[in-house]
């Protein structure tokens, strides 16, 4: 059996372990939501977060998992998530993003239908054959479109939940934790890790939920005159650490408006002056920010993982050959030799694999 039919067999037996009374309607949204995500159409994320509070008032939540995987690029998150921190309106955004993600086509879902009609020839699936194949004949005359649960399926386990694209869900306890920092008051963030962990992409996930504003560690690299034999000698000592307290970190504690400069690569100095407001989520991302000289200065830090493998690749596809080599043979063994030296990964409050 090929990999992805395997892996939907194995999902759907647990599906139905987990939901005894699934019937043939419950398999087709499993396989429907796994092959396409979100089947609603969804508005605005005002509409999609104001739903998600109303529902998470009214319903009887169920004990099932809180996440629960789909056979493809989604999962079912559980309203029960708010239970743990994470504000309708965040999930509201996840769902909004989520239903723009690339999807699967038809001869996806009719892959996967397959796999589950032969699960119920099997006995597999406690469903009877003739019914699995009426029900279906019925749903494939229609054009396949969403569906309910069925009134057994609802009445039984009261599903209330949001699908949701795998690319976010590594990080939905950063995100709960930081909701419930948010409600307390400002926030400041460290995003750290290897070179193509999602460092940048995590942030502008941030900055597209609490409209965040974000600073990046590339926009302090030394200028010509501060990279001295001595300077780049020290463990994590290649960026301007003592501007960033200066005109980021240090303004920022102080509840005081923000005036900085960034450095521009092509012409090895400093643009000029960038006035900044605080937001009540402000991130700093890149390697080198959890230096001991800043790290006193956020309230929360995160770590990004990334294995070597994985890594290789991404840079390989994001840069020319030359520009590759410089990371394989400057940076990532001057990250490498900051990550260990200073404990990073450890000194920060969450580590996450996104990949």
């Amino acid at each position: 059996m090929m990999e992805q039919g395997k892996r939907t067999r194995e999902l759907l037996l647990q599906h139905c372990k987990n939901y005894p009374h699934s019937e043939s309607a419950d398999i087709f949204k499993f396989l429907y939501q796994s092959t396409f995500g979100c089947e609603h159409m969804v508005r605005s994320c005002e509409q999609a977060s104001d739903y998600i509070q109303k529902e998470y008032d009214a319903v009887q939540l169920s004990s099932s998992a809180p996440i629960e995987a789909l056979d493809g690029n989604f999962c079912r998150v559980s309203l029960s998530y708010l239970s743990h921190g994470l504000s309708a309106s965040t999930l509201g955004r996840l769902f909004y993003l989520s239903a723009q993600s690339e999807h699967g086509d038809l001869a996806d879902l009719k892959e996967k239908i397959s796999v589950a009609a032969a699960l119920v020839s099997e006995g597999r699936i406690a469903i009877s054959p003739r019914n699995f194949s009426e029900a279906l004949s019925e749903w494939e005359a229609a054009g396949y479109p969403a569906l309910h649960h069925s009134n057994a399926f609802r009445g039984e386990y009261h599903p209330a939940y949001r699908v949701i694209s795998n690319r976010y869900i590594p990080f939905l306890p950063l995100l709960s934790e930081l909701d419930a920092r948010l409600k307390k008051g400002r926030v400041r963030l460290a995003i750290e890790g290897g070179s193509a962990a999602g460092k940048t992409t995590l942030a502008a996930l941030l900055e597209s939920i609490y409209g965040c504003t974000v600073f990046h560690m590339d926009d302090f690299f030394l200028r010509p005159e501060q990279r001295t034999p001595e300077r780049l000698a020290e463990i994590g000592g290649n960026v301007d650490r003592e501007r960033l307290l200066a005109q980021v970190l240090i303004p920022l504690c102080q509840n005081s408006t923000i005036t900085y400069s960034r450095f521009d690569c092509s012409t090895a100095k400093l643009l000029p002056a960038t006035r900044v407001f605080s937001t009540p989520l402000t991130v700093i991302e890149g390697a080198y920010a959890m230096h001991p000289e800043l790290e006193n200065y956020y309230d929360l830090s995160v770590f990004l993982e990334i294995s070597p493998e994985h890594q290789r690749l991404r840079i390989e596809k994001r840069n020319s050959p030359a520009f590759a080599r410089r990371f394989f043979e400057e940076w990532i063994p001057l990250e490498e030799r900051y990550f260990a030296g200073m404990q990073v990964k450890d000194r920060c409050d969450f580590v996450i694999r996104a990949e």
